[in-house]
């Protein structure tokens, strides 16, 4: 299901937003840093400081997460189900080794989510005829004026 250029993406741009809901209705979106690919259907993540997260996820295992690479407006949605791994339990280990995190001795849990859907998402940029190359010259110009001792002007 995952792509080659899905799995590049998630290695390339490992933050994603993970849509999930609270019992009540009430809907959670959270920026995750740590994304890996297990495999072909499967995506994982740390909980590093997810505690709504996580709640959300025990009861409903039901979740989005959006993958975008700013410069070319181009990215993913996937969905599907999590499975929440603890530390000390059977695979808790190698899924952690997969995870890019500097925070690794802080993790308490993984996530990892059997991919159902994957769709892809455009920028409506795009729309007009511009080209990958033409929005990722923009999009980096703009992000070097963004930096310290840059200009911006809308």
């Amino acid at each position: 299901m995952l792509t080659a250029d899905m799995k590049r993406l998630v290695g390339d741009q490992p933050l994603g937003f993970v849509a999930t809901v609270s019992p009540d209705g009430t809907p959670n979106l959270s920026p995750k840093g740590t994304f890996a690919v297990i495999d072909d259907r499967t995506l994982a993540f740390a909980d590093i400081r997810s505690p709504q997260t996580i709640r959300n996820l025990k009861a409903n295992p039901r979740l989005e997460m959006n993958f975008v690479d700013p410069f070319v407006r181009k990215g993913y949605r996937f969905s599907g189900a999590a499975r929440l791994v603890n530390r000390g339990e059977a695979g808790f280990e190698p899924i952690l080794a997969k995870l890019r995190s500097s925070f690794a001795t802080r993790v308490r849990t993984v996530v990892v989510v059997t991919v159902e859907k994957a769709t892809p998402l455009t920028s409506p940029s795009y729309d007009d005829g511009r080209s990958e190359a033409d929005l990722r010259r923009a999009w980096t110009a703009r992000f070097r004026k963004l930096q310290p001792g840059g200009t911006f002007e809308e």
